[in-house]
């Protein structure tokens, strides 16, 4: 019988092929106490696991496929600092000395004791790290155990299927799938997967972009409904995962599969056009990245620079020190260079009180951390950690184009400290005889306070780089994570329409810079809407760029402007949104 599980679309295109399952990547663990005199064999225990499993996560970025993509190497060095991280380390050892518990049970007490550090924490990315720690744990449990990981050859697990050929397509269904699991996933016969846990910015849907693999994840239902060698589809355009699909469905979702493959390498054809709309418009499509090691592959998707560059993933997977001058200099170095002379935008450190980075610099909770000691405002309350990044950036400089970018600004006197740091980390630099290169100042506008002083902003700043997830979180006052109020999260909300709309405009009468870098930048349906509203820098994840390149090309932005501004004036902007295009509009609108 045919049904129909929903999950999050996080990677566009259908796949059809039969389900591969795999078992949970949970392993039993046993709980008892060991007497004093077996402590230091248990703490050895606890690191020979450690220490392998570290082995083989440097032995598989080593033999790394060339074709394989930088963000599954990213992530595994993700995995591998939360392997060293001290807290991780340190903590399993005082349950061993301490509580006298066996090496497995203290791992699993320090999981849960972090797990709950990632828990409280608001930014959805960093938030889905702790499934990494997860991974990672089960990882170092299943050498104690010498268990093979569930998905380590999953060639093996397609094989064993009934009458299995390398001509039948497959579709790997599991709990999760880790960076490394995601490495042998990448060189198997997988036409697409679907997983039952996971967000639109956990690893698996980072990596499946990357990858523009067809995937569904936080299907939560997928692993005890979906049945070995069930026919599955996976339409990742609606997040959808059909199983036992019927003979008219099937051949439905094939006319589909083709029309896909027709526009993929249509766009491929696109990646050296430039990004011009019909009407003679030149429109900037930037790049978001989380390593310094992402510009090839934000250079091989089209990107004309990159718009976002998180600095704070420098920052995450250690307890202490933090990166200092230099380690941050030459990772923002390896970022310029990476983009061959392309134009590169550095956000500052965007973390607070609700993610502390290490527990030295843990400061009281918030009762509510979005609004609590975060982004700039934790910045300025270390000028010291502060103008260490400024420094790093400012150097970083001297090796190509390089914009600093300054996130939830609010007050004109942020402004005016931040401003301040950036002129006394100059001076520094003076003193020492360093050099140091010119950059843009830019700030985000993701606060609607922000939004609504937008005229104040222009003043002080070169650009501005409108963060739409956090606005629209902040102007409807939901929580994006949180599923019982997820679907009010609506960027189509005539508030948010109106202050994006209101600080674009006002970037254009000044004539200065206005940059879209939330997950609206890259989403299609949104492209035309903000070319009529006078936009012409987008910024994205690199996988996003081509399709967002075709709305470009196909637009006409003058005829645009008039329906553009129907849609922010309207109650119900959705509406006039589907119809499309200016020559579409009502008269009455």
């Amino acid at each position: 019988m045919t049904f129909a599980i929903h999950g999050l679309a996080v990677s566009r295109g259908i796949a059809i092929g039969r389900a591969v399952l795999v078992a949970s990547s949970r392993i039993e663990v046993l709980h008892y106490f060991i007497g004093p005199a077996e402590v230091p064999a248990e703490i050895v225990r606890a690191r020979t696991a450690r220490h392998a499993v570290i082995e083989e996560l440097q032995r598989l970025q080593t033999e790394m496929p060339h074709d394989a993509p930088a963000e599954l190497d990213a992530l595994l060095d993700v995995h591998l600092m939360l392997l060293q991280d001290e807290s991780l380390v340190h903590g399993v050892e005082h349950w061993i000395r301490e509580r006298l518990y066996n090496a497995e049970w203290a791992l699993t007490t320090q999981l849960e004791a972090i797990s709950r550090q990632f828990d409280e924490m608001e930014d959805d990315y960093l938030r889905e790290r702790k499934a990494d720690l997860e991974q990672v744990v089960d990882r170092i449990l299943r050498h104690m155990k010498g268990v093979a990981s569930p998905v380590a050859s999953p060639r093996k697990a397609a094989a064993a299927l009934p009458g299995a050929t390398p001509e039948v397509p497959l579709i790997l269904v599991a709990q999760d799938l880790s960076p490394a699991d995601m490495l042998h996933f990448k060189s198997s016969v997988f036409v697409g997967f679907v997983t039952a846990v996971g967000g639109k910015t956990s690893h698996t849907a980072i990596v499946a972009r990357s990858m523009d693999i067809p995937a569904v994840v936080g299907a939560r239902a997928a692993s005890q409904l979906v049945r070995q060698d069930d026919w599955l589809i996976i339409d990742g355009n609606a997040g959808v995962v059909i199983v036992d699909p019927s003979p008219q469905i099937l051949a439905e979702y094939e006319v589909r599969q083709q029309e896909n493959a027709l526009e993929r390498a249509c766009l491929a054809r696109l990646r050296h056009t430039p990004a011009v709309t019909l009407d003679g418009e030149a429109v900037e499509l930037l790049a978001n990245i989380e390593q310094p090691g992402d510009g090839p592959a934000a250079l091989l998707a089209g990107a004309q620079g990159v718009g976002l560059f998180r600095s704070e993933f420098l920052f995450m997977g250690r307890d202490s020190p933090l990166p200092g001058e230099e380690e941050q200099y030459q990772a923002y170095r390896q970022a310029v260079e990476g983009m061959q002379g392309l134009p590169v935008t550095i956000r500052t450190i965007d973390v607070g009180a609700d993610k502390p980075l290490d527990k030295g610099q843990a400061k009281e909770y918030s009762l509510n951390p979005a609004l609590g000691l975060r982004a700039i405002r934790w910045s300025l309350a270390d000028p010291a950690m502060f103008r260490t990044q400024l420094r790093a950036v400012l150097r970083a400089a001297v090796h190509g184009p390089v914009s600093l970018l300054f996130p939830m600004l609010a007050h004109q006197r942020e402004i005016e400290q931040t401003l301040a740091q950036v002129a006394l980390a100059r001076a520094e630099l003076d003193a020492r005889g360093m050099a140091y290169g010119a950059v843009q100042l830019g700030a985000m506008i993701e606060i609607p306070a922000a939004a609504m002083m937008v005229r104040m902003f222009l003043r002080f700043f070169d650009f501005l780089s409108i963060g739409t997830n956090d606005l629209i979180q902040y102007t409807l006052a939901i929580d994006r994570a949180d599923e019982a109020v997820a679907h009010l999260y609506d960027p189509l909300h005539p508030a948010v329409l109106r202050l994006v709309a209101d600080v674009i405009a006002e970037g254009r009468r000044q004539g200065k810079s206005i940059c879209v870098c939330g997950e609206v930048a890259g989403d299609v349906a949104m492209t035309r809407l903000l070319l009529g509203l006078g936009l012409r820098s987008f910024s994205m994840h690199p996988a996003q760029i081509l399709a967002v390149k075709q709305e470009v090309l196909r637009a006409d932005a003058g005829q645009l402007a008039a329906w553009a501004q129907a849609v922010v004036e309207a109650d119900d902007p959705a509406a006039i949104l589907e119809l499309g295009a200016a020559s579409e509009v009502p008269e009455s609108a």
